[in-house]
């Protein structure tokens, strides 16, 4: 073998190759890429205060206390690579490491002050206190079931009139709000309904109500707010902060109509929005305290500084040298024994195969493990027994093709040669014989014919609608006088009125072989039974054109499901051994194997009965008893095929 071709030295030669790329590149993307990876770790670091801030604040926002927040932030701990501590206010540990009393807080943990989060980086763009924080304010499930059917019915509308637009979307007390749809749609599809306080909320939005109005009125004379339910605000006309009484009046669920009828003489001015958020905030803060847990100071350890140049000095130049040399001899050593390992058994195929094509149907390799290499080897193997068997079967069946072939050739020579030496006269008994031994050698043939396409896939059927009890017929009355004159008594019966989509000739066929085969095994006196029946469900339907039968005996397309139609052929004659049964349908096999014209046959009838059974979709199968007789049974699927199939390639 020449050596730059061999498989082994080209492994080694890309091994080498990427090798000697792969330190060239991690060399390069060391020294160009470090300021990279200091500015990613840095934003990364800026995100993992985030998600440290924002988890913390959320836990307060859902928790009156801060118990169970040890794995909370073990878990970030973990996820970030970050120290995280948590104390109180006067700096009692919570969770986490002990902190030094110098150690300044990285933040203030308090979802109700939210005015800085993490290196003073502002977290809550809607205001200053978070969200989540929901208290009082949050629905019943009974208020949010509610509610959700308003809303479906609401975004039904809305997608009606904006076509499929809109979504409902939920604010953190759990009430839904429709999104997407068009200002039209909206226009014209009420939802006030979503905006309605639930009675078991008024009490906090009154409270809340009445904070904000008290504080509006330290501010000096204004007018008085109204909240609505998504804490949105406006004045409310004809009354006076100081005019205003704590009570049902202040129940923003109430409606207009129960303002109080005392009114000043002068329309007070309206509230300054600033003021009003200012003074909302501050009574939120208030009514919300109990809700959520106390303050807490949060410290998070910092980043290790990386050195934003890469150092080439000499010694490390020749550190990396090193190493560069030390992953190139690994390298090589895993590539060489992998090569060796790899094309020792490629070797051993190419020698084996090379003996199969010299014609040792015996050669076969050893099987090293399960892998590509180990797959191939058993590929090899199974390909040399199918080879072996193969060649096996086609020597028996030119045997047997020559054995069929040379009798009736042989009695057809005789017999002309006896006729040319003047022994014989070509008179009607000549001419009879003749024919039936041409008949028998055109019968073989056909049906060597018949397997051929068959095995080629090529074997078409032509399926229309069968009644099956008449074709039965058809088939008995054909061998009815073979019958007679072997004294044996054929009949045919099916169980009700069947009817199927077959090739009709092709089970006629399938049906006649059987048929033929049970006459010719069975003694004087015998019989010989067909019987068709269903089995299964089956539900009838028209097919094709026509009435029906009706009934759950037809059979039909899809209504079928599961229903088979079945055809015994019974007979009793010698039967078959059990050891023999399952060659039955092998070609060229004969319970009777002296090859007798009356009783050996050919050995291809059911082969042939299989192969067009099979082209329906169906099975062929066999029973026997030793010296009571066999049974031969063809199971036909309810569902129609095709207009037209083809059998695969076997």
């Amino acid at each position: 073998m020449i050596a730059r071709r061999s498989v082994l030295v080209r492994l080694l030669a890309g091994a080498v190759l990427i090798a000697l790329c792969s330190i060239a590149a991690t060399a390069w993307l060391a020294a160009r890429s470090t300021t990279v990876a200091i500015q990613q770790q840095q934003g990364q670091a800026l995100a993992d205060d985030a998600k440290i801030y924002n988890t913390l604040v959320g836990f307060a926002a859902t928790h009156r206390s801060w118990s169970g927040i040890g794995k909370e932030i073990s878990r970030l701990a973990f996820d970030t690579g970050r120290q995280i501590s948590l104390t109180t206010r006067d700096r009692q540990l919570i969770s986490g490491q002990p902190v030094p009393a110098t150690q300044i807080a990285s933040a203030v943990v308090w979802p109700l002050d939210l005015s800085t989060g993490l290196g003073g980086t502002p977290t809550d763009a809607t205001g200053q206190i978070d969200s989540r924080v929901v208290g009082p304010f949050k629905l019943s499930d009974a208020a949010k079931s509610r509610l959700d059917d308003v809303a479906t019915r609401v975004l039904s509308c809305i997608q009606n009139y904006s076509g499929g637009l809109g979504k409902i979307t939920y604010d953190p007390t759990g009430r839904p709000q429709i999104e997407g749809g068009t200002q039209y749609a909206v226009d014209q599809c009420p939802s006030a309904a979503l905006d309605e306080i639930d009675s078991q909320q008024a009490k906090a939005y009154s409270d809340l109500q009445s904070r904000v109005n008290a504080c509006l009125a330290k501010r000096g004379p204004t007018m008085p707010i109204k909240l609505q339910a998504d804490l949105s605000w406006t004045p409310y006309f004809g009354v006076t902060t100081s005019q205003l009484q704590p009570g049902p009046t202040t129940n923003p669920a109430e409606r207009p109509s129960a303002r109080p009828s005392v009114k000043s003489s002068a329309a007070p001015p309206l509230p300054d929005p600033a003021a009003v958020e200012a003074c909302m905030t501050v009574s939120r803060r208030a009514l919300l305290t109990p809700y959520v847990a106390p303050p807490a100071l949060l410290f998070v350890s910092t980043h290790s500084e990386a050195s934003a140049e890469f150092d080439l000095s000499p010694a490390n130049q020749k550190r990396i040298a090193g190493v560069a040399a030390a992953i190139l001899g690994i390298t090589v050593l895993i590539a060489a024994v992998g090569g060796i390992r790899l094309v020792q058994p490629l070797r051993a195929l190419t020698k084996a195969s090379r003996r199969m094509t010299s014609g040792d149907e015996n050669v076969r390799v050893k099987v090293r493990g399960v892998d590509e290499i180990g797959q191939l080897s058993l590929a090899f193997n199974e390909l040399a027994d199918a080879r072996a068997k193969t060649e096996s079967l086609r020597r028996a069946m030119v045997s047997d093709i020559a054995h069929e072939l040379r009798t009736p050739l042989s009695n057809i020579r005789g017999w002309l040669e006896a006729v040319e030496d003047g022994v014989a006269q070509p008179d009607a008994t000549f001419i009879a014989s003749l024919s039936e031994e041409a008949a028998l050698l055109q019968h073989i043939l056909d049906d060597l014919r018949d397997l051929a396409t068959a095995d080629a896939g090529n074997l078409r059927i032509h399926p229309e609608r069968v009644y099956l009890g008449l074709l039965l017929d058809q088939v008995a009355g054909t061998f009815r006088s073979q019958a007679e004159h072997a004294d044996i008594t054929l009949s045919s019966t099916t169980t009700t009125d069947i009817e199927l989509e077959a090739d009709p000739v092709r089970l006629r066929q399938a049906v006649g072989n059987l048929v033929a085969n049970a006459l010719r095994f069975t003694p004087a006196g015998g019989t010989v039974q067909i019987t068709g029946r269903i089995e299964g469900d089956v539900t009838n339907r028209d097919v094709g054109g026509g009435s029906g039968v009706s009934g759950s005996s037809g059979v039909g397309g899809s209504g079928g499901s599961g229903g088979e139609v079945v055809i015994d052929v019974t007979d009793t004659g010698a039967g078959i051994a059990a050891e023999d049964l399952p060659k039955v349908f092998d070609r060229f096999w004969r319970a009777e194997q002296s090859r007798n014209r009356h009783t050996g046959g050919s050995g291809l009838g059911l082969p042939i009965v299989r192969s067009l059974i099979e082209a329906h979709g169906g099975t062929a199968t066999a029973t026997s008893t030793l010296d009571q007789g066999s049974t031969f049974t063809l199971r036909l699927p309810a569902h129609p095929p095709a207009a037209e199939r083809m059998t695969a390639p076997s």
